[in-house]
């Protein structure tokens, strides 16, 4: 089945490709070449799973990955820059996702996070809401209905459009205040990210922080800090607003995994957390393959850690998809030993192209095919039995 899935990524990366350049600006008048320069330490990807990796037969836990921005070409992209390997290669089913949102062809973060979210499309710029404003549930709200627990990871704010997408309900994506409300009724086990000043410098005068450790939430600055903390009820906010680039990070998003799930797997009932892979987005708005290249191979290890969780656990799922396609990124030519990278970008905003949905764990054969993103949450909600 390897061979099988490993040929049809290659055949759609082809096609995705070209379907990139011919689309690009007309005229001719986006043919800036951007290269890779700055070069990360390739990693070998230790080998979680294989072929013959069993599992249970549905799953106590879900580990959902979403890469912002992330079509086929970063993935691509961060495979040549590693020569040749990831940790994405060892996810055995693919699927594709189609992304636009219920009010335009080519969906921005808060439709499509909350498409992914919630399993309905709503209007751009909306959270947890459909069009007429009415909430929408999402599935971490599922879970903790189902007496699971949850948490959420970024490297962005987590008021930011996409984890907001599984916790808030609001109009506009821009409430940032007003999402972080969201928080400290939410029941959320552990939330790991940047965005301290949403929740302390505010306009109403509110310290969120003070009112959520009055309900036993622990509150730290860094994992660093908070080692030994296993105990539901923390937060790790590590900035004031978003994280730097991955390089520059104090701790990478492969730690803040780690450390989400050393305090989910202590529930007896299960769990279910998203991470955001944030900033493969920022990338493609700045056309900066660099950044979309480094950004991509810290959610890859970051990938790495949920695998090994999964191959030891047995009874977790473990989804990797994109909310969209930022940057319209076009690999024109490349190296694969040597890492080089030969790109252009066709836009600095999203595109519309389907991205690639990932699956392994019990449950996985469900995410194979082309369907719309809403799919993935009907597929996780009923690979968890969520009702």
């Amino acid at each position: 089945m390897r061979t099988n899935i490993l040929s049809s990524l290659s055949l759609l990366l082809f096609f995705f490709s070209f379907s990139f350049f011919a689309c690009s600006q007309p005229g001719g008048k986006h043919k800036i070449f951007h290269e890779l320069t700055e070069k990360s330490e390739k990693y070998t990807p230790t080998q979680y799973i294989t072929d013959t990796t069993t599992f249970a037969s549905a799953p106590k836990n879900v580990i959902f990955f979403i890469g912002d921005g992330m079509g086929p070409a970063q993935l691509f992209a961060a495979l040549t820059a590693n020569g040749g390997d990831l940790y994405m290669k060892q996810m055995q089913v693919l699927g594709m996702s189609q992304t636009q949102s219920a009010s335009d062809y080519v969906t921005d973060s808060a439709a499509g996070g909350t498409a992914l979210s919630s399993g309905e499309r709503t209007t751009n710029g909306m959270i947890g809401m459909r069009p007429d404003s009415t909430r929408m549930t999402s599935m971490l709200e599922l879970s903790e209905r189902a007496g699971k627990a949850t948490g959420l990871v970024a490297t962005v704010v987590v008021t930011h459009a996409t984890p907001a997408s599984f916790i808030a309900h609001v109009p506009d994506r821009n409430m940032y205040e007003e999402i972080a409300t969201f928080y400290p009724k939410s029941g959320i086990d552990i939330f790991i990210g940047g965005g301290k000043k949403h929740f302390t410098e505010r306009a109403d005068g509110r310290n969120l922080i003070e009112e959520m450790q009055t309900e036993g939430y622990r509150f730290y600055d860094d994992i660093a800090t908070s080692q030994g903390d296993k105990e539901m009820k923390q937060a790790i906010l590590a900035y004031p607003e978003s994280a730097p680039v991955a390089a520059e990070r104090k701790e990478s998003l492969p730690e803040y995994v780690g450390k989400a799930l050393d305090v989910l797997s202590r529930s007896e009932n299960g769990f279910f957390v998203m991470v955001e892979g944030s900033q493969i987005d920022y990338g493609g708005h700045e056309n900066n393959l660099n950044k979309v290249v480094g950004e991509a191979l810290d959610m890859d290890k970051a990938l790495g850690v949920a695998l090994e969780f999964a191959a030891r656990d047995r009874e977790t799922l473990v989804v990797v998809t994109a909310d969209h396609e930022t940057g319209g990124l076009v690999l024109h030519g490349g190296d694969m030993e040597k890492g080089d990278l030969k790109a252009t970008f066709s836009t600095r905003g999203h595109s519309a192209v389907m991205v690639p949905v990932y699956a392994v764990g019990p449950g996985a054969e469900a995410f194979a095919g082309i369907y719309k993103n809403t799919e993935v949450f009907e597929k996780i909600v009923k690979a968890l039995k969520l009702k």
